[in-house]
Parts: C-alpha cells; structure tokens; sequence
C-alpha cells in the first residue's frame, strides 16, 4: 500500500472512530421505546438531525438553516441552490437533511457529483461513514452496510437506498437503483476558480447537467436538487442553478447589518481575526458572495510622488460624510476625506482619510489635512450636501466645526456642495476612469502603506458599477476633483470687459 493511501485509510479509520464516539445509544431503552422515540424525531426534521447527526452538529442552528432544512424537508420535488458562506455549513446541512429523507424513506436514488470523480468521492465520504458507523442510526434502524455492495464511490444500503459518486462530465447511465431512476441530485463545488475563467468550461459543464445528469431522472416521480455552492463568477454553474431554481438561498458570514449570520459558531472576533488576514478582494468571494474581478473598471492604479505644495495653485479638501455614526468595521459606509491637487492636468490625491468613524472623527480629519498644508498653498474644504444631507449638515456639522474653530484656535470652513449628482456608480466612472487610464491619477507614493490609502486603493480596485463593495473614497476624491475644475475654469478664465470700456482705451478712435 502507498504511504497516501496508508494516511487515507487511517483518517477514514478516525473519521468512524470520532462519529462511534459521538453517537451513543442508550441501552436501557426497549425497543418499543426506541420505536416511539424514533417516531418522534421524524416528525421533527430538525431535532431528527440534533440527534442523529450529532457528530457535524456543534452549534446551535441559525435562523437560515432552520428554514433552509423544513424549507428542503417540505417538497419532494424542489430544487434548492444554497450559496451560503464558507463556514456556514451548506454541504453538512445538505447532508443531514438527505440522511433524514433517506432513512424516513422519502428518498432512494442519491447522486453526487462535483468538478471531479475523486471531489465527489471526498464529499459522499461522510455519509458512507455515518451509515456505516453511527450508532444511533445503526440502534434505530438497523446495520446499514451492506458487504460486497459497499465501496467508496457506490455502495446501498440494507434498506435499499443506493448512493454514487460522479464526477462532472461521466455518464449517468446506469444510475437506476433496481426500478428507480434517481431522485436526489447533490452538486457539490461544481465551479472552481480556474473553470471559471475559461467560459467554455462554464458551458459545456452546465450543458453536461442539463443534458446528461438532470434527465436521468423521472419524469412522474418527484425529485430533489440541491445545489452547494458560492458565487464565485459572475457567469458560473451556481449562478446559472440559482437562476433556474424554486429557491436560491445566498447568505454571506455577516448581515447587511454588518452583523454575524451565524453567532452562535463564529463570533465577530473569530471573523474579524479571519479576515484581517486575506485581501479585501479574497474575502469578498469567499464569504460575501461577491466575485470581484479587481481592477475591473480602474485596472492600474498609479502611484507617484506628489510635487511640492507650494507649486499648487490651490488644493481641496472633500469630505463625504455617510450617513449614520459608528466606528464599527462590519458596517456598509464609511466618512472618507480627502486632499487633493491638480497639476499639468493630473490629480493628485495628497492624503485620504477612509474609514468607519463618528461625525466628531470626521471633522477632525478635516483639521488633520489642513495642518498637513502648513500655509504652503490656499486651501478651500468642501463636504458633499444634498438636500437630503442638509439638516444633517446644519444641525450637526456645522456646531460641530464651530466648537473646533472656539476650542482649537483653528480657522476652519466647510462649504457644502450642494451641486445637484447624477448616479454615484456612473459619475464615478465616467469622471475618474479616464484620468486613471491615463495615468493622471496619482496616488501619493509616500501614504501607500496609510491603511486610510490602502482602504481608498482597494475601493478603486473593486470599484464595479454595481456597487458590490463600498466606494465612498472614490466618491469624495470624484467630488473633490469636480470642485478643482470649476476652481481652476473660475481662475483661469480671462478676463472680459465691456466693449465701450475697450472702445474708449483705443487712442484710433475718432
């Protein structure tokens, strides 16, 4: 035997060892007893899976996987797509509630399949070692295994329920389990990363599922589907299902809240911790369902030393304030300030603040950049003032920026731009994106490891039209440029004068 396949059989050997131990059956109870009890669970999906399943089931259900378990449990014929998270435990759910239809006997011909034979054999892994090693199952309802009939990739049960493993592209045939065709297709990691970037994989994959694998059912008898999967491309096998589907469950590790989906197993420090150590763009396809393809509309941003101040004829100061007040980093908006000028046609943005703040923080990142100056050009700051920004802008900013004039000795003063925007996404593309495509949008070279500069660079990055992940940076550094330009069309334009005045200087006249 090959050391790998020596380390193989002793994790399986762990694996049934590990679900004996956490499925311990009562022995003083009759057999009647245990009829009743068992009688019980079933008519309770989820607490059938607290029990029998006991050993995947190490925190409380949230809210989501209740209804996703009686939402699958409910309907013979479903087709369910579960976009959840990583962490959020879609194909352990998908295996309990299968476990539960199979031995209520609902349910008796299972496929699965994912992007390879040796995937699925790894995903239907779990259900042959419950089947073979529960206890409880075993006391409920008899030895499972069946000897000779019995391998990695195939095997029935003793009561005659048939499971397979295949890989995305082999033949379905031959999957009828004596008079059944199949009656539950589990897709489990159909898409990867690499497929998705070839979109004649996408294709001819989802042509292998509609054409191949989803009619080998039957047409008269009822049917269970359910895909496991994230978004991890805009076009990819899980968006095609989910838009086919009855129910297309997507559920990201946080909230539009900002909030745990699932506290009861990941704490906003567990996720927190997680997640502070892989890129913003990382995190977005792994846990919010978002697939950002990175420098999608700014592909290169550039960065380049910003020349003295002095040779400004001015710069801005731009805030964009957000609504609501919280430093927490879950949230959706953020306050972002920032410092600008323009030289020779290029804006350069000197310094930024971006980040999750109260209305106090934020104006003193005001103060902050205007003592960054020091005096070496004129300075004008702006905060971004619609209409429906204005109450907030006179009740709240403007005592706020007089108790820093009283207090601090400093002579700040914010105008509100009131000018009427278009749509956020589409002004930020059609005023930045040229600028940047040709290369006259600079970052300040010496801020680049400022984490308020980091946060701005990857709001550019991911910038998408669709807004999948926050640009209020890039939304105050298109405001700030915006003021630049009128600024500079208001210096710079010459100067006019009546035309009898002219007339009267021209020593030719008669």
């Amino acid at each position: 035997m090959k050391q790998a396949d020596k380390i193989a059989l002793q994790e399986w050997e762990r694996l049934k060892a590990d679900i004996v131990r956490a499925t311990p059956v009562d022995r003083k109870m009759t057999h009647a007893e245990r009829d009743r009890h068992r009688i019980q669970l079933e008519a309770n999906p989820i607490e059938w899976i607290k029990f029998f399943c006991a050993p995947y089931v190490k925190s409380e259900f949230a809210d989501f996987q209740r209804r996703a378990i009686r939402r699958i449990v409910a309907h013979d014929e479903w087709f369910e797509v579960l976009s959840w998270s990583r962490e959020l435990a879609k194909s352990t759910i998908t295996m309990c509630v299968v476990l539960h239809l199979v031995m209520t006997g609902r349910k008796h011909n299972i496929i699965l399949t994912s992007n390879s034979k040796d995937n699925a054999v790894r995903l239907l892994a779990p259900y042959r070692a419950m089947l073979e090693s529960n206890g409880r199952i075993i006391a409920y309802y008899g030895q499972q295994m069946t000897p000779g009939n019995w391998t990695e990739d195939e095997f029935v049960t003793r009561g005659g329920a048939s499971f397979r493993a295949l890989g995305a592209g082999q033949s379905p045939r031959g999957s009828r389990n004596e008079a059944i065709r199949p009656d539950v297709f589990l897709v489990d990691d159909f898409d990867t990363d690499e497929d998705c970037r070839n979109p004649d994989i996408i294709a001819k994959r989802w042509d292998w599922w509609e054409r191949a694998l989803y009619p080998a059912r039957s047409i008269s008898e009822p049917t269970l589907v359910v895909f496991c999967g994230n978004i991890i491309a805009r076009d990819c096998c899980v968006v095609r299902a989910g838009e086919s589907a009855d129910h297309w469950d997507i559920v990201n590790i946080r909230d539009k809240s900002g909030r745990s989906t699932w506290p009861e197993k990941n704490s906003e420090e567990h996720i927190d911790r997680v997640l502070s150590k892989i890129s913003t763009k990382a995190a977005q396809g792994e846990y919010f369902n978002n697939p950002i393809a990175e420098g999608e509309v700014f592909k290169d941003l550039v960065y380049g030393k910003v020349p003295p101040l002095s040779k400004f004829k001015f710069v801005v100061i731009y805030g964009d304030p957000s609504p609501g007040e919280s430093r927490a980093k879950k949230g959706k908006s953020f306050k972002a300030v920032s410092l600008l000028g323009k030289l020779d046609g290029k804006l350069y943005v000197i310094r930024t603040r971006l980040d999750k703040a109260l209305n106090a923080e934020f104006i003193d990142w005001y103060v902050q950049l205007l003592d960054s100056i020091q005096g070496k050009t004129s300075v004008y700051c702006y905060m971004e003032n619609n209409k429906l920004q204005d109450p907030f802008f006179q009740q709240v900013f403007q005592p706020l920026v007089a108790k820093v004039r009283r207090e601090r000795g400093i002579q700040l003063h914010i105008r509100p731009d009131e000018r009427k925007k278009t749509d956020k996404a589409t002004r930020i593309e059609a005023n930045l994106e040229p600028l940047n495509r040709m290369g006259h949008l600079i970052l300040n070279e010496a801020e680049r490891d400022n984490p308020h500069m980091r946060e701005l660079a990857d709001q550019f990055s991911l910038f998408t039209l669709n807004l999948k992940y926050p640009a209020d940076g890039p939304d105050a550094v298109e405001g700030g440029n915006r003021i630049i330009d009128e600024l500079l069309r208001r210096v710079e334009k010459p100067a006019t004068r009546d035309r009898r005045e002219v007339a009267k200087l021209n020593k030719r006249r008669m």
